[in-house]
């Protein structure tokens, strides 16, 4: 009898332990929960703070009239990663939606690039404001392979931006560096990479 009563007892322990391990596990998953919604909270506060700072950025401008009846230089279809300020790769820019990533449709022609974004709102670049093309692996903490991306700076206001794509088929870059730079006159080989040093982000 007193075998039996000392087995009784043993898995009623059992079963409460059983209890008790799964209320702290339901205890941790919460607080986990609880911590990714507010890692999350802090990042959008992050991110309207940044476009505060940035209000003083202009509109973008729109598609000019008439755009499609000039000849077209080049077209693209790809991904727009982001718009960081000129020579600064990890200065994101978020102001009027240039901080959303977003599949994208690139025309260039001597009027100007016009960048469509399905789900993201469009811009257009007029030819005055291009200032130069470049292949590099880098932009707003995204790191791609070497030339990865198709880097192109335009002035907007006072403010001198990168933006960078990716087309669906990289071997365009080249291609989009040699005619932004004729567009422009930019003088100098502007091929090849100006980050040096990467510690961010994974190539998508």
């Amino acid at each position: 009898m007193t075998t039996l009563n000392s087995l009784y007892l043993l898995a009623a322990e059992q079963k409460s332990a059983d209890v008790t391990d799964w209320s702290a596990r339901i205890s941790w998953v919460v607080g986990l929960l609880v911590f990714i919604a507010f890692v999350y909270w802090l990042m959008r506060q992050g991110w309207k703070w940044r476009g505060s700072l940035q209000s003083g950025l202009p509109e973008l401008a729109t598609t000019p009239e008439g755009f499609t009846d000039g000849e077209t230089l080049l077209t693209l279809t790809g991904r727009y990663h982001a718009s960081t300020t000129a020579g600064q790769w990890l200065d994101r820019i978020v102001a009027h939606g240039l901080g959303t990533r977003s599949r994208v449709e690139l025309t260039l022609t001597g009027q100007g690039l016009d960048v469509v974004r399905p789900g993201a709102a469009d811009f257009f670049v007029p030819a005055a404001a291009l200032r130069e093309a470049r292949l590099d692996k880098a932009l707003a903490g995204k790191v791609l392979p070497e030339g990865g991306l198709l880097v192109i700076t335009w002035a907007h206001g006072e403010t001198l931006i990168d933006s960078g794509f990716r087309s669906d088929h990289a071997a365009e870059h080249q291609a989009w560096v040699d005619a932004v730079n004729r567009l422009t006159g930019a003088a100098g080989d502007h091929t090849t990479s100006t980050t040096t040093s990467t510690t961010e982000g994974t190539a998508r």
